[in-house]
């Protein structure tokens, strides 16, 4: 954790000058737009694919450098190209991320423990997080999902990865839930299930949201808040409780405290319509789509460049005038979203939150820090000053507003995990994508 400091103290600097002194400390890699499920929650299945290759991305990952530290490849179904595990030595060897998070459906059980297993031994030194999607139990899994015998399979997936938890040490095995209209009734269920049946090393869960990029726009599939403020609650509970993660270490106490704040930041945007803290989507965080176009981030999946057409060298991309103009706007608080993965980096780079982190962590646990009378709910980032620029001038116009899995095995060895997001996004034996 202590080499993300330097990169924080840069990326803090670049959001207040208005230009990148650094490249982004946190990349998102989509791999490929191919996937085969049919979600309700996404139809980025239906995009077209024209896919970088992996010399490509050899190319891109050399121009990256150490900059990034925290690296997720997503798709569609990342597992899905067969070339995945080459993907992430290259980024190895020229990146030295500390996290590498992928998200998986599950689905391919005869194929992904073989490929995470690849990826684990291509990335020796970093820390290596598998996020299991999981958006019911059973049949109502599959509705979701769209794919008969989804939850089937992907118990079997589960299964075979849990089983490579004592060979790797840099493995980390969460389950991740999209929370959406289709089964924000059921999370009570999805959770039992996880925390008595799965137990894997963390939980995370974030709102269904609209994205450009999944082409969801206009769909409402988001739960309004009084659905789902209930479920942060849980998962708010979950965290004091110590429900996931072995809190005696200080990776998972820093997690977990974590992740309670950004439910807090839900809940409030959720609310109050607007950045609650500054969005350095564009300064710390970015994403890179399959056909090499560079975007401050998923949700507005605005090009600022294409790397096909810079050589493959991303600061060339990173500093277009497109990309200055999506910083200025980000700002000056044009837009606002729960996106979890900018979430996270946006908490590391905002001193009111690291500090109120740092101090909790300090004391022990994250259970201890918190009083039941609190109730899920942090007084601390409630008082947190919002700086992004709309909410400066607002304030100063007088306008400020504020079914059990069969046959799994049960395998413990409970280890907690850095932060970290998925897409949820789904996939079938039947496709292989190739580079």
């Amino acid at each position: 954790m202590l080499e993300v400091l330097p990169k924080i103290a840069k990326m803090q600097a670049s959001y207040a000058l208005g230009k990148p002194l650094a490249l982004p400390m946190n990349l998102t890699i989509s791999v490929s737009y191919r996937c085969n499920s049919r979600c309700k929650t996404c139809n980025v299945w239906q995009r077209p694919n024209d896919d970088f290759t992996i010399e490509e991305y050899e190319k891109t990952f050399e121009s990256v450098g150490r900059a990034a530290y925290w690296f997720t490849f997503s798709g569609g179904e990342p597992t899905l190209r067969k070339d995945l595990p080459e993907m992430v030595e290259a980024a190895y060897r020229h990146c030295r991320p500390g996290v590498i998070n992928i998200p998986t459906n599950g689905i391919q059980d005869k194929i992904i423990p073989e490929r995470v297993e690849r990826v684990l031994q291509a990335a020796p030194g970093s820390e290596v997080i598998i996020n299991l999607s999981l958006d019911g139990v059973g049949v109502k899994h599959d509705i979701v999902r769209g794919v008969k015998g989804n939850f089937e399979r992907s118990m079997r997936t589960y299964a075979g990865l849990k089983a490579l938890k004592g060979r790797y040490k840099n493995f980390t095995l969460g389950v991740h839930t999209v929370i959406s209209n289709f089964n924000v009734d059921e999370f009570d269920n999805i959770y039992a299930f996880v925390r008595d049946e799965l137990k894997p090393d963390s939980f995370i869960s974030e709102i269904a949201e609209e994205r450009v990029e999944l082409d969801t726009v206009g769909m409402g599939i988001t739960p309004p808040i009084q659905k789902y403020q209930p479920v942060i609650e849980r998962l708010q509970e979950g965290i004091h409780k110590a429900e996931f993660g072995d809190i005696t270490r200080i990776t998972p106490r820093i997690t977990q405290a974590f992740r309670d704040r950004y439910y807090d930041i839900v809940k409030r945007t959720l609310v109050e319509k607007r950045q609650i803290i500054p969005c350095l989507a564009g300064v710390a965080s970015a994403q890179i789509a399959p056909n090499g176009d560079v975007w401050t981030c998923c949700i507005r999946a605005e090009s600022v460049g294409n790397l096909r057409e810079h050589n493959y060298d991303f600061k060339s991309v990173w500093t277009t005038s497109k990309a200055d103009e999506l910083r200025r706007s980000i700002k000056a608080g044009e837009c606002y979203c729960p996106l979890a993965n900018a979430s996270y980096t946006n908490m590391l780079c905002h001193v009111p939150t690291l500090t109120s982190v740092a101090l909790e962590v300090g004391k022990g646990s994250v259970a201890k820090a918190f009083s039941s009378s609190n109730r899920g709910k942090s007084a601390k980032l409630r008082e947190l000053p919002v700086l992004n620029a709309s909410a400066e001038a607002s304030a100063h116009n007088g306008n400020g507003n504020g079914a059990k899995a069969r046959e799994l095995p049960v395998l413990n060895g409970v280890d907690g995990s850095p932060i970290t997001n998925s897409n949820g996004h789904a996939s079938d034996d039947s496709i292989e994508a190739t580079a």
